[in-house]
């Protein structure tokens, strides 16, 4: 039987539906919310010096900022315009002009008292530039001597000594598989990318649990679901043109369900800008909302399914879809087992929900004959992330809500082709088309015609830790190839990222604009090389959606302000190769961006139709409507695995919390907003529950210090409906309480959450000198996981 092809676009309803309003008062006046209209406007006035050009981006290119896959204004879910202000805050990074030269070429102490928002705001990096060993500035340098440096370097280091970075920042499909390919030809497996930090424990669990680590459902299913339960997800913030299909599931009866230790305000109440009844009048999102404790998660799914073979136990099949177990699952007896030891005591204890709200859901998830499980980061950045994820497909396995119309799994993307990095092979643990196994070495060597380094690459956490090792280690990292990214803004301990990157011999910033981690000194040399945007690329280029919607965004001419020596990414790899090997470099050489793309299709099968994408507007799915169709899972017997695992214990004492770190108006670590619109939290605010502050006597507004053994934040008090116990410090402001070197077992992702003391500053200061925190002390050493 032959996969079914996703329909298209649906319309509309343009019945209103005042039951999902949240205020019969026009615009949410008086109530705490995102400026849409005066937000526009300011993003207009920003581009008046390029309006024709962020015009043409906005009507005829694809979008750069989240992975929902919009092209020009339209996108595959619901016919109509849509536009949003994550991709109008983008907007502005690919119509500015170059930095001016008195600001680039000024001493770099000065550079230094910018943060990254005044950086980018600078303006674009011109040309090639270089600061080397004590010197004061960045000196103009040519694109051959540039390029010359880097290559001599690499061919005097073993390759187990340089490594390659990728970020999300609008990097195409075509230059993650350059990239990818270039590593492997120059003999390092060291290469990773900005999505594998952010869903690497997606994919890896749902290669475990269904054999196929993507979306297996688009967002049309989620329009006239039973259910549609999203998990550790804003989704409404990270992706706002999400919250109109939100609003057209619910006017199709669709329950939405917000599993979240925060009831986060955009998931509550929305005001969707490009739909009028609720740019007017607002929506309610969710239906109800979960507040778990922050890795509470495992326990919570363990309670829905221990309810579910108790009430199978009653009454067979009321809760329990035995058909689609019998035929298309493995472990069923086992995971009952499993779970059915847990006791109701540990499940609420862990989970921080009752037993009759955790009653509550199953139910509703056992009479619902389809849902679609939705999760972002709130469940994939655990130290056991990849079985919290498994757990999620458990749910799904057991209900058989998998395969077809308005069921799935979704691991919800944040970043434009983040889905395609991984598949582009642009990652320690993969190729294109599959994994780092002999039959794929074998295939992926015969198509690039030479041999591809078999030891293993490191992830980017372990790289940074690399470049410290003893001078004559063999995996001593020397030089490090970033195309964007900051990690000094995105990794936990940033004083530790600070002393690696300057403790490399040579770094390269591949890029669009400066931030804070360029300006930090090299042994030898810091070297920045301008790059193109996704919309100057030559050829146009692709990128991959949540929903596995491969799309082309054309080259789009008539930029005022085109910065004359910027290179299309993927042209600066080749041309790093042919300086590097140059006997052999017609191997990853490519005359023109459709090459690129007829490679693609060879190497990963699940993009043949990538080589037919040339016009603005074309699109088309890799894998069909619905992966796993039918319940026929991609593995060796066609079945799906339900994954047994414990309840995480995460050695938290009754005195302390657990902190996680959440996003304001930002994209990634580029912050647009010091105020959250949503909440009103500033970036130092630390959102509790009253109910904390009232046993710790901190009163609103207080100055309180978060601290443990590896870090001290100190910020204010804001009260807002938060589970008990747990905390949120924005990212990156809140990363110096994280340690190093704690990762996800099976995919590797740091941890970003872990275990913290809470304190009045005056109280914490007056015992500063006496107490702690001059040395560490073993109990403040706690591990969450």
């Amino acid at each position: 039987m032959g996969k079914t092809l996703h329909p298209g676009p649906q319309k509309k309803s343009v019945v209103p539906a005042p039951e999902h309003w949240v205020s019969p008062i026009p615009f949410g006046l008086g109530k705490m919310k995102p400026k849409h209209i005066r937000d526009t406007m300011k993003v207009a006035w920003e581009n008046k010096d390029n309006l024709g050009y962020a015009a043409n981006i906005l009507t005829k290119g694809v979008c750069d900022g989240c992975a929902l896959g919009v092209s020009g204004l339209y996108d595959q879910t619901l016919t109509g315009p849509h536009v949003c202000t994550t991709r109008l805050n983008v907007l502005r990074l690919n119509t500015m002009p170059a930095i001016k030269p008195e600001i680039l070429h000024a001493d770099i102490d000065e550079l230094r008292k910018y943060d990254s928002s005044e950086l980018r705001k600078l303006g674009r990096i011109p040309y090639p530039l270089i600061r080397r060993k004590g010197e004061r500035k960045f000196s103009r340098i040519t694109w051959d001597h540039a390029m010359d440096m880097i290559a001599l370097k690499m061919r005097k280091l073993n390759p187990k000594q340089f490594a390659f970075y990728l970020t999300a920042r609008g990097i195409t499909n075509e230059s993650y598989y350059v990239a990818g390919k270039v590593a492997r030809f120059l003999g390092t497996n060291h290469i990773d990318n900005a999505s594998r930090i952010c869903h690497a424990p997606s994919k890896t669990a749902l290669k475990r649990s269904i054999g196929v680590g993507a979306s297996t459902c688009n967002y049309l299913d989620w329009i006239g679901t039973d259910v549609l339960l999203f998990w550790g997800s804003v989704a409404a913030n990270s992706s706002p043109v999400s919250s109109k299909y939100m609003l057209e599931a619910k006017k199709k009866g669709t329950k939405i369900i917000v599993v979240n230790p925060y009831r986060e305000p955009a998931m509550d109440q929305y005001w969707i800008p490009s739909n009028p009844e609720s740019a007017l009048f607002g929506t309610k999102i969710a239906d109800d909302f979960y507040q778990v404790n922050i890795g509470g998660d495992i326990a919570f799914m363990h309670g829905i399914m221990k309810h579910w073979f108790d009430m199978d136990e009653k009454v067979y099949g009321s809760a329990i879809n035995h058909e689609f177990v019998e035929a298309h699952v493995n472990g069923y007896e086992e995971l009952k087992k499993r779970v059915q030891v847990q006791t109701w005591e540990s499940i609420t204890e862990s989970s921080g929900v009752s037993k009759g709200r955790i009653i509550e859901l199953a139910e509703l998830l056992a009479s619902s004959k389809n849902a679609v499980y939705a999760w972002a980061m709130g469940l994939t950045m655990h130290s056991f992330a990849t079985d919290n994820i498994s757990q999620v497909a458990n749910l799904a396995l057991l209900r058989g809500h998998l395969g077809r119309k308005h069921a799935g799994l979704m691991p919800f993307r944040g970043h434009s082709s983040v889905q395609g990095s991984g598949e582009m092979g642009a990652d320690p643990f993969v190729l294109p088309g599959g994994g780092w196994d002999g039959n794929t070495v074998e295939r992926i060597e015969q198509l690039w015609g030479f041999e591809l380094p078999k030891w293993q690459g490191d992830i980017v956490g372990v790289t940074l830790e690399n470049i410290v090792l003893p001078e004559d280690h063999e995996r001593k990292v020397k030089l490090y190839y970033l195309s964007g990214g900051n990690f000094l803004e995105t990794m936990p301990d940033p004083d530790f990222i600070k002393e690696a990157l300057s403790e490399l011999e040579i770094r390269v910033h591949q890029d669009i604009i400066l931030n804070t981690s360029t300006l930090v000194d090299a042994k030898e040399a810091v070297i920045i090389l301008p790059a193109k945007t996704r919309y100057e690329q030559e050829d146009g280029g692709t990128s991959t959606s949540t929903e596995r919607m491969v799309y082309f965004s054309p080259e789009i001419p008539g930029n005022k302000n085109r910065v004359e020596e910027a290179r299309a990414e993927w042209k600066i790899y080749i041309d790093l190769a042919k300086r590097v090997k140059p006997e052999t470099a017609h191997l990853v050489d490519f005359a023109d961006g459709y090459a690129v793309r007829r490679e693609i299709a060879k190497a990963n099968p699940d993009y043949d139709g990538i080589q037919h994408l040339k016009e603005q507007g074309d699109v088309f799915q890799w894998g069909g409507a619905w992966l796993c169709e039918d319940g026929i899972c991609p593995t060796p017997d066609g079945k799906g695995s339900l994954i047994p695992v414990e309840i995480p214990d995460l050695n938290k004492k009754p005195e302390q919390f657990i902190v996680t770190s959440r996003r304001g108006k930002q994209f990634n670590s580029m912050v647009y907003n010091e105020v959250d619109p949503l909440n009103g939290a500033g970036r130092y605010d630390v959102l509790m529950s009253a109910v904390d502050g009232q046993k710790l006597s901190i009163a609103e507004g207080e100055g309180i210090v978060v601290y443990n053994g590896f870090g001290v934040f100190q910020g204010t008090a804001k009260f807002v409906e938060i589970a008990p116990g747990n905390i949120e410090v924005h990212f990156p402001e809140g990363n110096f309480l994280l340690p190093r070197g704690r990762y996800e077992k099976f995919a590797g992702i740091p941890d970003y959450n872990i275990t913290v003391h809470v304190e009045k500053a005056e109280r914490y200061n007056a015992r500063k000198d006496t107490a702690y925190l001059e040395k560490p002390i073993p109990e403040l050493e706690t591990e969450v996981g």
